[in-house]
């Protein structure tokens, strides 16, 4: 009996004991999966926060670094990375400039009668189809030049086409003005603009549209945001002989046609290495001719604010008259300002005890146009003596107002500076991008501000 009772007084205290036990139990598991849930949120919090910001490190050591290790063909990383910035911003988890830097006026500029936030603009030719335009802005340029686009698609030149010299930070390409064209990057901007109508409240109709247009929303029509400006750049078809002149008017006026309502700026490329003949048209003459076409076609545009029109030029037509001719274009055809240049057929020679490897050495034979810092000298000399001629030229105080964006070899803020003080309004980057990741603008904004306090 007493084995009995001892059974039995066991298994009365056992339901006790297991309750508490499994009370205990349910507390920890609670309590553990209470830290490693608040751990995985913090983590991803902390990790979208750091990989959303431009100044995080992995977009300027790693991301960059590891597009060239894991594609050798320079386009195709050039896709890869266009691709995964188009679907980061269209699921709102796109690197971008946080804390508002610009807030504070102090590298604020008057461009074409709006207050930009900054003196920094990239340049055409990452966006060459108008996809990511938004992206763009959201590092932190106050200019996005997206182009160049052509009246009608064509495929460019043939691959590979993109060619890098990494230990230099330069780039050759002969991508030869590969392009959807006009109609279909007209169709993907208004797209973009209808949608921004909608979010503002506007719906998205045609009355939504002109109200943008005209205005309304209290942004630029072509960026969508204050204080910013968007560019498009035009160009001729490869299959448009340069010597029918009318033909090549027609081209550019229909670009304008197309495309005009939805840009800030519109800027004429005359000056690409990789289309045979397109630099001919820098001659006076038929320089003149198509930027006065383009000049009237971008006056008619139905919008209340016009379109500033801009020419872009090479680099390689340096001589004296060379510069006076254009000069002499931009002035009788009403120009509003000047790009100031492109990449260059030449080859500048590398820095002092540099051993050029043999891959770089086999690139650098590649036709096409060269880009770079070793090309930074040439572009500050270039600012200078096109702003002192753009001067000179001038007949009246307003004539002095043509603008210049200075383009070729700017990598850091105190190349911006240099030559903003040529006489530049704003300093475009491109290859800089490409290796220094999209943390660039930020990172050269914070070098200027460092070197102005």
């Amino acid at each position: 009996m007493a084995w009995s009772h001892a059974i039995f007084g066991l298994r009365s205290r056992n339901p006790l004991a297991i309750a508490r036990n499994r009370t205990a139990s349910d507390l920890t598991r609670r309590l553990k999966n209470l830290v490693y849930g608040t751990s995985v949120v913090l983590i991803l919090t902390f990790g979208c926060f750091y990989g959303t910001d431009t100044r995080a490190g992995i977009h300027q050591w790693v991301i960059p670094r590891s597009l060239r290790w894991i594609y050798d063909d320079a386009e195709e990383a050039h896709h890869a990375g266009k691709k995964a910035l188009k679907t980061l911003h269209e699921l709102g988890l796109h690197p971008r400039e946080r804390g508002d830097p610009d807030s504070k006026g102090d590298l604020s500029v008057e461009v074409f009668g709006t207050t930009l936030q900054n003196p920094i603009g990239t340049s055409a030719g990452i966006d060459k189809d108008a996809e990511i335009p938004s992206a763009l802005l959201g590092l932190g340029a106050a200019v996005v030049e997206v182009g160049g686009v052509t009246p009608y698609p064509q495929d460019g030149n043939a691959k590979p086409r993109v060619f890098r010299l990494p230990l230099q930070r330069a780039l050759i390409n002969r991508y030869g003005l590969n392009s959807e064209g006009a109609e279909s990057m007209a169709m993907r901007l208004r797209e973009r603009l209808r949608q921004f109508a909608y979010r503002m409240g506007y719906g998205i109709d045609q009355e939504a549209e002109r109200t943008v247009l005209d205005g309304e929303a209290g942004v630029p029509p072509g960026s969508l945001v204050q204080g910013k400006l968007l560019a498009v750049q035009i160009a001729k078809n490869k299959f448009t002989p340069e010597e029918d002149l009318e033909a090549v008017r027609r081209d550019y006026v229909f670009c304008v046609e197309q495309l005009a309502r939805y840009a800030d700026i519109i800027v004429v490329n005359v000056s690409s290495p990789n289309t045979p003949g397109l630099r001919k048209l820098q001659d006076v003459e038929p320089l003149t001719e198509i930027l006065t076409a383009v000049v009237a076609e971008a006056k008619a545009v139905k919008r209340k604010t016009k379109p500033a029109v801009m020419v872009k030029v090479s680099p390689d037509e340096d001589s004296e008259d060379q510069i006076l001719g254009i000069c002499k274009a931009v002035r009788d055809s009403g120009v509003d300002g000047v790009i100031v240049g492109n990449t260059t057929k030449s080859r500048p020679d590398p820095p002092k005890r540099y051993i050029l490897p043999a891959r770089e050495a086999a690139a650098l034979q590649e036709q096409g146009g060269y880009s770079g810092p070793q090309t930074f000298e040439r572009t500050l000399r270039l600012v200078k003596r096109y702003r002192k001629a753009l001067d000179e030229e001038a007949t009246t105080p307003e004539d002095r107002t043509t603008t210049i964006f200075a383009s070729g070899g700017i990598t850091n803020g105190h190349q911006a500076l240099q030559v903003l003080e040529a006489g530049a309004s704003v300093a475009m980057i491109y290859t800089a991008l490409v290796y220094g990741g999209v943390g660039t603008v930020s990172r050269m904004k914070r070098e200027m501000r460092d070197e102005l306090a």
